[in-house]
């Protein structure tokens, strides 16, 4: 219960609806319970036979733990001497009258309860997408995206369950017991002892079976995740599953999984299953008690008890039927809140290992970079990415950065936009260090195009300018796919810049996504840019035609290209050759093949393949 205490926050933010629907909750439960009241004066009113102005002062004293509101209704009836079929008429429309006073406000108790309840879901969402989006890299590299997905809907639905329904129900519980057996003592304290004996066996049955449903809940919420994780990793990779026949294997595996879940929801469902034959079990022992111990009672004038006292206990332990049966039911729903709100609070009390920190106050950001002995090690894997790297660009060069796989050529951009921090050393821009800037306008005057090109699934218009504000003109759009060598080939699409592209830009080719990508960068008009790999989709032909439209966007501002290839369009002021995290070779392009190393090697080899090309 205690994990569920983190959402007291949004019973106090909508607590106008919250102490509303209590409210009426209390409003309708008390009109219910006049109803039982009013029975047995009727019942009593028929009993005796005779004409109610002979008898009304005896029923009248023996029933003198009515409501007020009852008490002035029999009064009534004692000062008009009304007719027997006068009264049980009367009584009758009474009785119908409390039936929709007490509808109207359980239809208020929903509207007020339930409504808070989708309030809250709306709510909760928007905080755990909101610090989805402020948790750093290295946390979306430890958890899979279909559990982050389960969580934000399968789990938050089951919350939603607990500040509605649950919340709902056992306030409504509550206050149904409280009236009927407050009344129940009021009326006969030694026949509500009898009939409410059986109640504690239910309370034990309540404690044991409840934490067995806690535990199975735990188990279940985290299968329904696996369950979404290979869902979503099959839909994703379906034309690699096609491409090598698999579908046959990942319907075994997912049907594997699915069935465990299987297992263990009909598991819980068992569990869940004892309280409601144990509920009926328990209101029919009490109905059962109250007539027969109420029944000895007027036999042998007992206790004060009337056959009207029976129907009021009978219509009494009616009334309680479903909030006592709903007790189950209402304990299973906070149990499984309980467990799916510890699964969204796990994440939730993740504090992002990148945020601004006090001192960052910082927003312009010129174009002179240094990376002052750096080393970076990724946490989840171990690999030592960058070791004691050092290097100065100073604003306005062009710098390209080569590299084999996995020597460190990725991790200088990531680290540049602050996406981890160095373990060791520092980076600065323009003298400053990288975390006096804040994120925002760090982020914001640099443009990255990643090599793992990422598009929405919306127009391509709106994925070039997803950096810049809604109101982007096209012109602007249409300029920096010029400069990306992209618009000829969306003038070709059937609803040119409006076409709205697939999941990931799937129905663009791999070279189109990425020059699209390269315009998305573009159009910010960034002081810094980087580009890793970009490139690897396009041909020879068009990659020199981006290269030389890059050249004359790129003057006067510092970009880095980082790529397995060597560009000669561009005089770069510095090609930097990486390996195993460090330096291998530094220096213009004429220097670098004067060392005849790994720079003057890979630039013959690629002459051989140009010619053969």
């Amino acid at each position: 219960m205690k994990h569920l205490s983190t959402l007291n926050k949004y019973f106090w933010k909508y607590k106008k609806l919250f102490f509303t629907g209590i409210v009426c909750i209390l409003i309708s439960n008390y009109f219910r319970i006049l109803s039982p009241q009013v029975t047995g004066f009727v019942v009593d009113a028929v009993q005796h036979k005779i004409a109610l102005s002979q008898n009304i002062d005896s029923i009248h004293a023996k029933k003198s733990s009515y409501d007020a509101l009852v008490m002035l209704l029999v009064n009534w009836f004692n000062s008009n001497n009304f007719s027997l079929s006068k009264v049980v008429l009367i009584c009758s429309l009474t009785l119908l009258a409390l039936a929709l006073l007490g509808g109207f406000f359980m239809f208020l108790m929903r509207q007020t309860i339930i409504v808070m309840s989708r309030h809250i879901e709306y709510a909760q969402k928007n905080e755990v997408f909101k610090k989805y989006l402020q948790l750093n890299m290295a946390f979306y590299k430890a958890n899979a995206t279909g559990d982050l997905m389960n969580r934000i809907s399968e789990d938050i639905s089951r919350v939603r369950m607990y500040t509605g329904p649950a919340v709902m129900y056992f306030i409504n519980l509550a206050a149904t017991i409280g009236f009927s057996v407050f009344f129940m003592f009021r009326e006969n304290a030694q026949l509500t002892m009898y009939v409410l004996a059986p109640l504690p066996l239910l309370a034990i049955i309540i404690y044991f079976v409840n934490d067995i449903i806690n535990k199975k809940s735990e188990k279940i919420q985290a299968l329904l995740s696996d369950l979404t994780i290979s869902a979503q990793e099959s839909y994703s990779g379906i034309r690699v599953i096609k491409s090598f026949v698999q579908e046959k294997a990942n319907a075994i595996f997912f049907s594997q999984k699915s069935e465990e879940y299987k297992k263990n929801a009909i598991s819980l469902s068992k569990v869940e299953a004892i309280y409601f034959p144990a509920m009926a079990l328990i209101i029919g022992i009490s109905t059962l008690l109250t007539i027969g111990i109420g029944s000895w009672y007027v036999i042998y004038k007992d206790h004060n008890v009337t056959a009207g006292t029976i129907a009021e206990f009978v219509i009494y332990i009616n009334l309680l039927t479903f909030p006592v049966s709903a007790i189950g039911w209402t304990a299973s729903i906070i149990q499984r809140a309980a467990a799916s709100q510890k699964r969204v609070n796990d994440f939730l009390d993740i504090e992002p290992a990148i945020q601004d920190t006090p001192t960052a106050t910082l927003t312009n950001v010129s174009g002179d970079i240094v990376f002052n002995n750096v080393s970076f090690t990724y946490k989840n894997t171990g690999i030592e990415a960058l070791k004691n790297f050092n290097v100065h660009i100073p604003k306005g060069n062009k710098i390209l950065i080569l590299g084999k796989t996995g020597s460190g050529k990725t991790t200088i951009a990531q680290l540049l936009l602050h996406f981890y921090k160095p373990n060791k050393g520092n980076i600065t821009i323009g003298n400053n260090d990288i975390s006096l800037f804040t994120l925002k306008s760090l982020r914001e005057q640099i443009s990255y195009v990643p090599q793992d090109v990422f598009l929405f699934s919306d127009s391509i218009q709106n994925n070039i300018s997803f950096g810049l504000n809604e109101n982007t003109s096209l012109e602007k759009v249409i300029s920096a796919a010029k400069f990306a060598f992209v618009h000829n080939d969306i003038l070709q699409l059937e609803k040119s810049y409006a076409t709205v592209i697939g999941e990931r830009g799937v129905t663009l080719s791999g070279g189109q996504k990425q020059r699209v990508s390269i315009a998305r960068a573009l159009i910010k008009q960034p002081e810094i840019i980087v580009f890793d790999d970009c490139l690897s989709a396009v041909d020879s032909k068009t990659e020199h035609e981006i290269i030389g439209n890059l050249y004359n966007y790129l003057k006067n501002k510092t970009a880095i290209i980082i790529t397995h290839r060597i560009f000669t369009t561009i005089p770069f002021d510095k090609i930097i050759v990486m390996s195993n995290g460090g330096i291998a070779e530094e220096g213009t392009h004429e220097e670098l093949l004067a060392n005849n190393a790994y720079y003057a090697e890979l630039y013959r080899k690629q002459l051989v393949e140009n010619n053969t090309e």
